[in-house]
């Protein structure tokens, strides 16, 4: 056997440019929207076994009764659908690292006429999921493809989780977790312009339902449920800031202004000008780090609105949470951080630690399977979920190079 060179890698990744680009826009062109997955995974599934055992993951119903299902899009059924795990194995004696990325993406923005239609224009792919996270998934296949046409041997296993409905609220992760998964390490894929995120922010989605007394205009005594979700963004707002105060002081997240906002995303009420309306529906979302968990959170909100709103609107309102994530902490100078930030660094990139100020999967593994895991992709958030979502082949290409050289040195091995 013989060591492996950063520029071999290098020169690995290069040659297979037109095959990452190529994968990354048959992927765009699935409209693999929540439900609608299907076919980018057996895609997917045909793509990956060129070099792995390729598993498919039935999903049942059955998730549905479990404690951290998601349920902000109503009536998805899950009978007939699957995640895939990917399994590259290896020769015995080393570090297993798995890996997490999604399939899925959210539906086209206002203005992208044609999502599913890749475009590619001076080295950049557009089109929906093109970072987030389609192109998470070419930067894994490109390293994983590279370390096999370079004869790599790796000691330790490398395994995939590619789910579905991560942008649902993690459902596919969660089915995959609930299995059960052994592994030394962790890394989840979204875009995070090749910084290394060992801390994630938590999340609860929620949705207040508030009732008024319904009448004309002109009536006396009418109670304006439209009036009463304001009081209750009032309340909240107040709420939030109570609870970003108390969140000061840890590590990573207090380089952030709020690293935990609270956003009001769908207020609906009414149906004429002149009518108190009897009904209103206000959802958000409120980010949350680890000095609260979820459940201390959701309680507090709904103890926020007994306690700041007025007689009627604590009488009237029910809070339902349709999504709950636990902030995620991994300290940074566990061996999976500075590990992947010595690689990034021999590799060119920053090599930066930092944390997320959004939710993602990465908490399923880290808290609840206790697997050390890190985000880390190449991309950049501020494209996701816009109608200009796109990614470069140089971030991919060197992220492909960052992840080649990362699994050398964490799963042990070397060239045949």
């Amino acid at each position: 056997m013989n060591r492996l060179t950063l520029p071999e890698i290098r020169s690995a990744v290069a040659a297979l440019r037109e095959v990452t680009e190529e994968f990354l826009c048959g992927l765009i062109r699935f409209p693999s929207l929540p439900g609608r997955e299907a076919e980018v995974v057996e895609w997917a599934a045909r793509r990956f076994a060129e070099f792995g055992e390729v598993e498919r993951i039935p999903l049942t119903n059955a998730l549905r009764a479990d404690a951290d299902y998601a349920d902000p899009v109503r009536g998805l059924e899950y009978d007939g659908r699957s995640n895939l795990r990917v399994r590259v194995p290896g020769t015995g004696g080393g570090r297993t690292l798995l890996f997490n990325t999604h399939l899925d993406v959210v539906p086209p923005s206002q203005g992208q006429d044609h999502p599913f239609e890749p475009a590619v224009e001076a080295n950049r792919v557009q089109g929906r999921g093109a970072c987030d996270a389609k192109g998470q998934v070419a930067a894994l296949f490109t390293a994983l493809l590279a370390a096999q046409r370079l004869d790599l041997k790796l000691r330790g296993d490398v395994l995939a989780h590619l789910v579905v409905e991560e942008e649902v609220g993690g459902n596919g992760t969660l089915a995959m977790v609930r299995r059960g998964e052994r592994a030394d390490g962790c890394i989840v894929m979204e875009p995070t312009d090749l910084r290394i995120l060992s801390s994630v922010r938590g999340a609860v989605w929620f949705r207040v339902t508030c009732t008024g007394r319904p009448g004309h205009s002109g009536s006396a005594g009418t109670v304006s449920a439209l009036k009463m979700a304001i009081r209750t963004i009032e309340v909240l707002e107040q709420y939030h800031a109570r609870l970003l105060a108390a969140s000061r002081g840890i590590p990573l997240f207090d380089q952030f202004a709020n690293p935990m906002p609270l956003t009001f995303g769908k207020l609906t009420a009414g149906d004429w000008p002149a009518t108190a309306p009897a009904s209103a529906s206000l959802e958000g979302v409120l980010g949350l780090l680890s000095n609260k968990t979820r459940y201390q959170v959701m309680e507090e909100m709904r103890q926020a609105i007994l306690e700041g709103g007025d007689e009627w609107l604590r009488e009237h309102f029910t809070l339902e949470f349709m999504y709950r994530h636990d902030a995620h902490i991994l300290d940074p100078r566990h061996p999976l951080v500075t590990g992947l930030a010595a690689c990034c660094r021999e590799a060119g990139a920053a090599g930066e630690v930092s944390a997320m100020t959004a939710s993602c999967d990465s908490w399923f593994y880290n808290n609840q399977l206790r697997i050390p895991t890190v985000v880390f992709g190449p991309g950049s958030l501020r494209f996701a979920h816009t109608n200009e979502e796109q990614i470069g082949l140089d971030e991919i290409g060197q992220a492909a190079v960052i992840l080649a050289r990362f699994l050398l040195e964490w799963c042990g091995g070397a060239r045949l």
